[in-house]
């Protein structure tokens, strides 16, 4: 079985992020998009939230496509949570150049650490390149229309959250 893991904060999901992982699940035969905990960027919605969104996102391509895909969240690093799970393969998402010199570096480090885990990299579709979850977040507490980057479950989780904000 090719188990695959697709890491990241995912605060919130967006659909560059379902767009690779749309991707990813032609290439395994289980996805597990890894859930980091992240303390240090303080995330808008918590570790709870954003393992239900991802799970309630991912549910229909699961089915569709016999792909089982779960969310786990990690805290640890990146190359023991892919032992912890069984991957053979972590996923990353390239969106620019910048992107890839700092997973450049992330991918020499963690072959140090394991050179069984292979890398691979998915760019998401052109329409979906410029899309941060950062700048998705800034828009929707601007009032901006997010409908572009969301889901539309996505969209009103972000505008109920700034809603109850002050």
């Amino acid at each position: 079985m090719r188990i695959g893991l697709y890491p990241g904060t995912f605060d919130p999901l967006t659909l560059g992020h379902s767009d690779i992982i749309t991707r990813a699940a032609q290439l395994v035969d289980r996805l597990v998009i890894g859930v980091a905990i992240n303390r240090d960027k303080g995330p808008l919605f918590s570790l709870e939230e954003r393992v239900a969104m991802i799970e309630a996102e991912v549910a229909d391509l699961s089915a569709r496509t016999g792909v089982e895909i779960v969310a786990h969240p990690f805290e640890n690093l990146l190359i023991d949570c892919a032992r912890d799970v069984g991957a053979q393969i972590i996923i990353r998402g390239l969106r620019a150049v910048t992107d890839f010199e700092y997973e450049f570096q992330m991918v020499g480090m963690n072959r140090a650490m394991d050179d069984s885990i292979e890398t691979v990299f998915l760019m998401a579709e052109a329409r979906h390149q410029a899309i941060a979850s950062k700048l998705v977040k800034e828009i929707a507490r601007l009032g901006g229309d997010v409908s572009r980057f969301v889901s539309p479950a996505i969209k009103e989780a972000l505008m109920r959250r700034y809603a109850q904000r002050p």
